[in-house]
């Protein structure tokens, strides 16, 4: 391949995906779903391309459509690598920039949240899992282990998923990249539209404690524009440009902490050849490969936390700005969106239509239910405000959360999204994308046994549930105050200076 295609096939991937926001601010059907830009450039990608115009072709007579649409097949050859590339530009991001609270403090900020979301985590495997061995396996023929797809395309997001597209391939069940990618479009969909719905019903009801009416989104915000009157910061000049530029620096250290994951996944490799991985190795006379299928995304993200904590034990944090690696993130993971959508396999999908449609149904009735059901009972104050933001995660992205959030706290008067931030740093290094969702599928491929997985996950599961019960009756008793309750009211009292 060509660094002519290279660089023309990203040319035209920013030309799709300026396409795709221009649909947004102009079509007000999908502006109210609030779908970002990158979902709608990734389907007009799949519409011009081999999947939907190139079949088309042959049927009209236009030769000229075979190869690739109105593209080339070279240009989505090159789309189709851009996904396991650029997630772990995505999770490297993840925690650099913002200083990292001592484990105390942050178990005592994360409070009911942590349980709700290993709630989601875990639930999500165990009815995926659950779903393989009841109906998929013996109804459709399907493995099993394609249940656990249900937690990497709602808890994980599009970005997980095409990310996993190595693993799956060495693992050889390709198609499971196609099939979590287009459950992840339907969780994304359906998160924000059950999201908005939940609120909108909990402002009638009674049950939001910080909103008591839906303010209409302004023209600006549906269309997903900033006003001329809003001034916004995209991030913080850390570095003088006269010796380096800080978007460089900022890329600097972001590659810097993918090499940090590198050199960390091909030692764990190496332990593992010596000790069970190869042939006549310590513990297994035949050989089991484990850690090799695991991809190197969330060893990239340790990569970024390591750096972290060495920038904040030597008091040099200011040097990197967390705004900034926000902005490095998007952009890596709105390329990653628009490829992975455009390069997806239509005909993976219609082969695998029914395990598509019942993970996905599975998968909004349960999150539905965690929402509905359990939040209430397990957070004991502003459940709802502090709830939706973990549903939206758990069928979408962190972004829909975070979106959802704005709606139900538009001034954050709530604590549900600093106990939503704690609460990333103990589950993202684990689900969503993190070390249990890279070993899930692997362990199970490799063993051979999915209850491998399976009982450990209907383990957390329940103990997760039953200590935010346990959490949420304490405080309810007054035997115990929700931390990060009594840390929101400190923080807008006002200062006595």
């Amino acid at each position: 391949m060509s660094p002519e295609v290279v660089g023309f096939a990203i040319v035209l991937l920013a030309a799709v995906m300026l396409i795709g926001k221009y649909v947004r601010v102009k079509v007000p059907f999908i502006q109210k779903l609030l779908l970002p830009s990158a979902i709608i450039a990734g389907f007009i990608g799949l519409i011009i391309g081999p999947q939907v115009l190139g079949r088309l072709g042959e049927p009209l007579g236009w030769g000229w459509l075979e190869d690739g649409g109105l593209l080339t097949t070279g240009i989505f050859d090159v789309w189709a690598e851009l996904p396991g590339l650029l997630i772990s530009v995505v999770f490297a991001t993840l925690f650099l920039g913002s200083r990292i609270p001592s484990p105390v403090r942050a178990a005592k900020l994360v409070g009911p949240q942590l349980s709700i979301g290993v709630a989601y985590g875990s639930g999500q495997y165990v009815v995926g899992i659950t779903l393989g061995l009841l109906v998929l396996s013996p109804l459709l023929g399907v493995d099993p282990i394609f249940g656990a797809l249900l937690e990497i395309a709602f808890e994980g997001g599009h970005g997980t998923a095409a990310g996993m597209q190595p693993a799956f391939d060495d693992m050889g069940i390709p198609e499971a990249t196609d099939l979590a990618l287009a459950i992840a479009t339907v969780g994304l969909v359906f998160g924000i539209l059950i999201g908005i719905s939940v609120i909108n019903w909990g402002v009638r009801t009674g049950r939001t404690r910080v909103i008591k009416n839906v303010s209409k989104q302004s023209k600006a915000e549906l269309r997903g524009l900033y006003s001329k009157k809003e001034n916004v910061s995209t991030g913080r000049m850390t570095a003088r440009p006269s010796s380096i530029e800080p978007l460089t620096l900022h890329v600097a250290i972001v590659g810097l902490a993918i090499i940090i994951g590198w050199l960390l996944l091909e030692g764990l490799v190496w332990v593992e050849d010596q000790l069970w991985g190869q042939p006549g190795s310590v513990f297994s006379e035949e050989g089991l490969t484990l850690l090799g299928y695991v991809p190197l995304f969330p060893l990239a993200m340790i990569g970024g936390v390591i750096i972290q904590l060495i920038l904040d034990r030597t008091d040099n944090t200011n040097l990197v700005d967390h705004e900034t690696m926000k902005r490095i993130q998007g952009l890596a993971l709105d390329i990653l969106i628009v490829a992975a959508l455009a390069t997806i396999s239509l005909e993976v999908i219609a082969n695998f239509w029914e395990t598509f449609l019942i993970l996905s149904v599975a998968g909004i009735l349960f999150c539905t239910t965690i929402l509905l059901i359990c939040t209430p009972r397990i957070i004991p104050e502003f459940w709802l405000e502090r709830g939706i933001a973990d549903f939206g995660q758990s069928m979408g992205v962190t972004a829909t959360g975070l979106v959802l959030l704005r709606v139900a706290d538009p001034y954050d008067e709530s604590p549900a999204l600093e106990a939503f931030g704690y609460k990333q740093l103990f589950f993202e290094p684990f689900f969503g994308g993190g070390l249990v969702t890279a070993l899930a599928i692997p362990i199970m491929v490799a063993t051979g046994n999915v209850y491998i997985v399976l009982i450990p996950m209907i383990v957390l599961f329940i103990a997760s549930l039953v200590v935010g019960r346990i959490y949420f009756r304490g405080v309810r008793s007054g035997r115990w105050k929700d931390p990060s309750v009594e840390a929101a009211k400190a923080s807008q009292e006002p200062s006595d200076a």
